[in-house]
């Protein structure tokens, strides 16, 4: 079978896939696993490039399948060889370094996490994350089970809330200037709450954006709107590197402007 078959074959039982590199690269151009598909059209489109040897299963929510990665090299065989017995029958590959793809449901609660976290060797791919599906290159399927259910035990505890650092109180004399400046900053903090799924990011960067206008009439500075619009973050979803990255991002956009 071609690499556009498993995938295609994969793409029937919903299970949603990109093409990477021999090497385990996204092809020059893509937009790796958010290229995944399961519509056959953009499928054959996908792997048509010269390039495209590899099928990488989006893991997650697009997949409906999260992989545990046990990774030979770096000594998850002996994970396994201690754990095995407690994991359900579920489908499962082999992988090019000798190594094991376990692929069972997703849950909504399970994140990815890295290599070592949970155990050494050991690796989860979820959402955001991706896994290749080897038996594309000839290696063998060791069960080919529907996926099982994603055992309790092996679920990760959920990440520390992250608090923003409290910012310096404000201690300007122009009263004026402050009223207006809170007053925008409560708007902009309500904006950000209920700001929907895609564009929280936007949101965030543009909201901030326009409040740092403010610390130039002494209003408000720069410390205080960040640590209000991070918490309107957190509750609008966002986690830390997201709501991080996006302050960063406005503060030089302003600084710069």
């Amino acid at each position: 079978m071609t690499p556009l078959q498993h995938a295609l074959d994969l793409a029937a039982r919903g299970i949603a896939t990109f093409p990477m590199t021999a090497g385990k690269a996204p092809l020059a151009g893509s937009h790796a696993v958010k290229d995944a598909s399961t519509d056959p059209a953009r499928l054959a489109e996908l792997f048509a490039h010269p390039r495209a040897t590899l099928v990488a299963i989006a893991t997650g929510t697009p997949s409906g399948v999260s992989v545990l990665d046990v990774d030979r090299q770096h000594g998850g065989l002996s994970w396994w060889e201690s754990n095995r017995h407690r994991l359900p029958s579920t489908w499962a590959w082999r992988t090019r370094r000798g190594g094991l793809h376990v692929a069972m449901r997703h849950r909504q609660s399970l994140r990815t996490v890295e290599l070592d976290k949970i155990g050494k060797g050991i690796e989860i791919r979820s959402t955001g994350a991706s896994a290749i599906y080897w038996p594309c290159t000839g290696l063998p399927i060791l069960c080919a089970d529907a996926p099982a259910a994603w055992p309790e035990w092996l679920l990760p505890p959920p990440k520390a809330a992250w608090t923003p650092p409290a910012a310096t109180p404000w201690a300007g004399d122009d009263h004026r200037a402050r009223a207006y400046g809170m007053a925008a900053l409560r708007r902009a903090v309500e904006r950000m709450a209920i700001a929907a799924p895609g564009t929280r990011n936007a949101t965030l960067n543009r909201e901030t954006f326009g409040l740092l206008r403010l610390t130039s009439t002494g209003g408000l500075h720069a410390g205080e709107i960040a640590e209000a619009m991070a918490h309107a973050a957190i509750a609008a979803g966002l986690d830390r590197r997201e709501i991080e990255a996006t302050l960063r991002s406005a503060l030089s956009a302003r600084r710069a402007a």
